[in-house]
């Protein structure tokens, strides 16, 4: 073996050992005689100290350079008490090498690897292999292999069964767009890679697995995002005779337990609170709240709905709402502050942002309070429990607006005030969603989730009345922010299902040849089942505090969708076309 011994595991208890470590020169520090180098592994980095007395080591080491890959043989010594490193895991041992071996030499790399450096993204893609030696990042990658390995030893011990789902399967236009894949062996037909293993996983119960996990690879051909990319790992589980309780108390389980092993802060509030749709959407316009912080929305139509300000009064008489957020402390908020906050709000739609600034109870900072009655001033204080020297942020306009625009305003202002900072992870529950949304411009109805989910008898006849109205078995597990889960208990019987495709516009050939095998197959003792769809990357940001979560994959593609490691997308030959049966559409400028 060239090595016996990772280098970041060696501690104080390994004194006087002789090992034998490979690795790379972190760092060279040339003191004249003694020469420092920090070897980096797979663990860790531990100090070598090279003495003149050993000629031919320190020969080594006086030629080495930074990245070089080096073979190291020596014994495990205890530092003195003031070169003792308390930021270092080995920072109380160094190694004084005996044999010192270059196994490889390298060129200077383009970026510094031991320093936590800014780099641009396209550059560090390019050369991610290098990139993945930096230690902050490196840490992601062991933090994700942990996560995963911790998942799957909680799912063992209770009884699942992991079972790999086909990657080339049927093409099911719904959601996001598939990565399609053509047949060579039956030209003109394609597969697609899976959006989610949802299909199989449904079979997989009526075959009677009963628990069933496994770490899938799912792919949507959108745009990526700050929080969403192609390609992903999802983990994936379903399970057999259960009802939403029972899913959501083991996925409580198993995510209480990574947060506490691995997260960065301590959990909010457990068990994990439970908030239902309608109400997630009142107080924070969104249904994966950041709960790290308060700034709910507050509902102040009531004193405001024969106000002679007409932006409050029209957007009432019109349907639309009046909604505040108060922001203790803040009535002095600059005028640059007031501007930069409208401009978000107009990013989330709003027409703009009005403010009082309530300076005293005889005092008000608001270019609006003219307009307003001191009865209405009065009722808006009571409503947000405002006092002296707080600030309101109102907007007033259709309910969709207000939500999104105020959203982003409560996300600014926890980002600025600093109510996120140190706060852990603040974990809830969101029930009660609607089976059904209304596309406009389809004139049809859409699931909001996925169209398997089941819904609660009682609301049956909704189905047929107002499908609006008919809520869902659909639960989401959001932290900081972010969904990380969702879920659903499925729908296990024929005429349901057919009557949700129905409704979201599937005649009965379509639903026949896009859904048979699922309609089919419950026809033959399909059992109640459930289970949860979670993001692996979307889990790893929320662990590690990352906001971008191309930060948490071990060879992502950039903003763009391309991945400059190995200049992908790219051409393929024609030969490669000819014998799939495709061709290339004439490239336009726009194209190229």
């Amino acid at each position: 073996m060239l090595k016996d011994t990772y280098a970041g595991d060696l501690r104080a208890s390994d004194a006087g050992r002789t090992v034998r470590l490979g690795g790379w020169v972190h760092r060279r520090r040339d003191h004249g005689g003694l020469i420092f180098l920090d070897l980096r592994d797979a663990r860790g980095v531990v100090q070598l100290v090279f003495n003149p007395e050993n000629a031919a080591a320190h020969e080594v080491a006086h030629r080495v350079r930074n990245e070089w890959v080096l073979q190291v043989e020596g014994e495990v010594r205890l530092r003195s008490p003031e070169t003792v490193n308390p930021n270092m895991r080995t920072g109380e041992v160094e190694i004084v090498p005996t044999r010192c071996v270059v196994l490889n030499e390298a060129l200077t790399p383009p970026f510094y690897i031991n320093e936590p450096v800014d780099v641009d993204e396209q550059l560090r893609l390019k050369y991610r292999y290098l990139d993945l030696r930096r230690p902050e990042v490196a840490e992601i990658i062991y933090l994700r292999h942990e996560v995963v390995r911790y998942i799957r030893e909680f799912l063992y011990e209770r009884g699942f069964t992991e079972v790999e789902t086909p990657t080339l399967i049927k093409s099911t236009p719904e959601g996001a767009r598939d990565f399609l894949v053509p047949s060579r062996v039956r030209p003109g037909h394609f597969f697609a890679l899976p959006q989610s293993p949802q299909i199989m996983k449904q079979l997989l119960m009526y075959a009677g697995v009963e628990k069933y996990f496994q770490l899938a690879r799912c792919y949507r051909d959108e745009d990526t995002r700050a929080n969403r990319v192609a390609e992903h790992t999802q983990l994936d589980l379903e399970m057999s005779f259960v009802e939403q309780d029972d899913v959501m108390a083991l996925v409580e389980e198993l995510y209480t337990g990574i947060a506490r092993r691995f997260g960065r802060g301590p959990i909010a509030t457990t068990p994990f609170p439970r908030l239902d749709y309608a109400d997630c959407m009142a107080r924070y316009g969104i249904d994966r709240p950041d709960l790290r912080f308060g700034l709910e929305f507050v509902d102040i139509a009531g004193p405001l709905r024969d106000s002679g300000f007409q932006v409050f009064a029209g957007a009432l008489a019109s349907g639309g709402e009046v909604k505040a957020i108060r922001v203790a402390g803040k009535a002095d908020m600059t005028r640059r502050e007031i501007d930069e906050l409208t401009e978000i709000a107009r990013g989330g739609g709003a027409k703009g942002l009005a403010t009082i600034g309530i300076v005293s109870s005889e005092e008000l900072r608001s270019p609006i309070a003219k307009f307003l009655s001191q009865e209405e001033v009065a009722g808006i204080k009571a409503l947000t429990g405002a006092q002296d020297g707080d600030m309101l942020l109102i907007v007033a306009d259709r309910p969709e607006v207000v939500a999104s625009s105020l959203h982003a305003v409560r996300t600014a202002l926890g980002a600025r005030l600093g109510l996120i900072e140190g706060q852990g992870l603040s974990f809830a529950w969101i029930t009660g969603f609607p089976l059904l949304e209304w596309r406009p411009g389809e004139e049809r109805w859409d699931a909001t989730h996925n169209p398997f989910c089941g819904f609660p008898e009682s609301e049956r006849h909704w189905l047929d009345e107002d499908p609006a109205r008919a809520s869902s078995y659909q639960y989401d597990l959001v932290c900081n922010g972010a969904e990380i889960v969702g879920g659903s208990i499925r729908i296990n019987n024929r005429a349901d299902q057919e009557k949700v495709f129905g409704l979201m516009g599937h005649s009965k050939e379509q639903q026949e040849e896009r859904f048979g095998v699922v309609l089919d197959a419950l026809e033959y003792g399909a059992p109640p089942e459930g289970g949860i769809g979670g993001g692996i990357e979307r889990l790893i940001m929320t662990l590690a505090g990352k906001d971008n979560i191309r930060d948490v994959i071990a060879f992502p593609k950039t903003s763009s969708g391309s991945d400059p490691l190995m200049s992908a997308p790219s051409p393929v030959d024609k030969a490669q076309l000819d014998e799939l049966g495709l061709m290339l559409a004439p490239q336009t400028a726009a194209d190229a």
